[in-house]
C-alpha cells in the first residue's frame, strides 16, 4: 500500500478551511484518483504540539492511500495540476508531500 502524506505547515497568518477540505477537496481527490487505485483518505486536524498549550506544527495532515506506486504516479501525472489548483480555496499554508510504503 502506498500513502501520500500532505502536510500543511502552521505559521503566522496561515489559514485552513477544514470544512472545505473535508467536504469538497478530499472527496474530489478520491473521485478523481480512484480509477488510478486510490482506495481511501484520512484527515488529521492539528490541535497542539507536545507541550501543553503549544501550537501544532501542522494545521492539517491529509493521507491518500493507493494500491500501487504506479497508480499513484499515473494519477498525479494526469491530475496533479488540477488538484493543486484547488489548494488556494482552502489554505495559504506551505505544503509538503511525502510518498511512503505502508505495512
Amino acid at each position: 500500500m502506498i500513502c501520500l502524506s500532505i502536510l500543511y505547515a502552521n505559521g503566522a497568518e496561515k489559514r485552513f478551511d477544514y470544512d472545505y477540505y473535508a467536504q469538497k477537496h478530499m472527496p474530489m481527490v478520491l473521485d478523481t484518483l480512484k480509477a488510478h487505485g486510490m482506495t481511501r483518505y484520512e484527515i488529521d486536524r492539528g490541535i497542539g504540539g507536545v507541550e501543553p498549550g503549544s501550537e501544532p506544527a501542522y494545521l492539517c495532515i491529509g493521507r491518500c492511500y493507493f494500491e500501487t506506486l504506479a497508480g499513484f504516479q499515473s494519477g498525479f501525472a494526469d491530475h496533479g495540476a488540477e488538484l493543486a489548483a484547488d489548494i488556494p480555496n482552502y489554505t495559504n499554508a506551505e505544503v509538503t508531500l511525502q510518498v511512503s510504503e505502508t505495512a
